[in-house]
């Protein structure tokens, strides 16, 4: 097997060479070289032809997001984001996400000798996969900023709905997840979403969709009730999000119990409590992302009733996730990201309707079990 030849950028010698010597424990990979700044960065890109870059968030020398949007424009190529856990690090990294870099890591802060193995044991598994991911050109504009009008609170506003909508996303999903809410109208179904983040990201993942959605969006809370109209965001690395009934209403528990396959949240925790919850009365989809986080659970909602999807190869980052629940059986459809959104409503629709999925909907067009668009 070919190895995965890796150019590291950092500023700091020290993180170059750490960052190094944990790369090259792995045998399928290659560090083909280092540069210390971005300047330095694509010489070597034209010279050493890497795979995929590791990129340092911030760089003194040189600002790293405008190297990073360049490159995305000019020549595309998979690049992981080593970030930082500040306020400054999570807003610059969700920006580096937005113009095209495939996954981030973070940089141990308390625990040097646990935290840079667990540091390596992440970045070889995200270089591996952003090595087989798909990258395409990016524009390098930011995504415009819905101008949503306060309204005051209303019947509408505040009345739950018997149906909920569970997402599900790893590598890749950060922009999944963008491009299906700000695709939603203000009226949509409750979603309740687990991506796979660190601690901290995730509050400032769910301001930065809050100002582009006409959905409100935020980062769950245990005990928040589940509404029309509202997304709620698993916090990143400290709780498994369920979805639990509550009276008349569902609402979401945040339970602190060890990692499960390895995440903390789950998407499998959350998918098998809506198949507990909700059952037919819900809609779970899996995006983009490494691994086989949802399959079980998303299998679990289908036995349950529930309208099930699952991403397309053809528009994933990494087809892990995904492929593994089509392959388990879970997925009813399969969907092309620009038509997750519709194809969400629509379920949802038929969830609240009782129509089988293969009925046509009222534009005629036939909802067959099978690939969609």
């Amino acid at each position: 097997m070919r190895k995965v030849r890796v150019l590291v950028v950092d500023d700091s010698a020290l993180m170059r060479q750490l960052l190094s010597q944990l790369l090259r424990s792995d045998p399928e990979i290659e560090v083909v070289g280092t540069a210390t700044d971005p300047s330095a960065a694509r010489a070597k890109i034209q010279a050493l032809a890497p795979d995929v870059l590791t990129l340092d968030v911030e760089m003194p020398k040189e600002d790293g997001i405008s190297f990073l949007g360049h490159l995305m424009q000019t020549q595309p190529m998979p690049v992981v984001m080593v970030s930082s856990l500040t306020q400054r690090g999570c807003e610059t990294t969700l920006r580096a996400l937005e113009l095209g870099a495939v996954d981030f890591v973070t940089k141990p802060k308390l625990d040097m000798e646990r935290g840079t193995l667990q540091l390596g044991a992440e970045l070889i598994e995200k270089l591996k996969a952003a090595a087989r991911s798909r990258v395409r050109r990016r524009a390098g504009r930011p995504p415009a900023a819905f101008e949503r009008a306060p309204s005051p609170p209303s019947a509408m506003t505040l009345r739950t709905t018997q149906k909920v909508i569970a997402i599900g996303a790893s590598t890749g999903g950060t922009e999944a997840i963008r491009a299906v809410l700000t695709a939603l109208p203000p009226n949509a179904p409750p979603i309740v979403i687990v991506q796979h983040m660190p601690p901290v990201f995730t509050s400032h993942f769910a301001r930065r969709l809050d100002g582009l959605c006409r959905v409100r969006v935020k980062e769950a809370s245990d005990g928040d009730v589940l509404l029309d109209g509202h997304v709620l965001i698993a916090p990143g690395g400290e709780a498994h999000l369920e979805v639990v009934r509550s009276g008349a209403n569902y609402s979401v528990r945040l339970v602190k119990a060890p990692p499960v396959g390895h995440h903390r949240p789950s998407v499998d925790v959350m998918f098998h409590s809506c198949a507990r919850a909700v059952g037919p009365n819900a809609v779970g989809a899996i995006l983009t992302g490494m691994g086989a986080d949802g399959a079980r659970g998303l299998l679990a909602m289908r036995r349950a009733g529930a309208k099930t999807l699952a991403e397309d190869e053809s528009t994933c980052v990494v087809f892990g996730m995904p492929r593994e629940a089509i392959a388990c059986g879970a997925a009813e459809h399969v969907v092309p990201l620009d038509r997750m959104a519709g194809t969400l409503l629509r379920a949802a629709q038929e969830a609240r309707s009782g129509r089988r999925a293969d009925e046509r909907d009222e534009a005629g067009q036939a909802f067959a079990p099978g690939r969609l668009g």
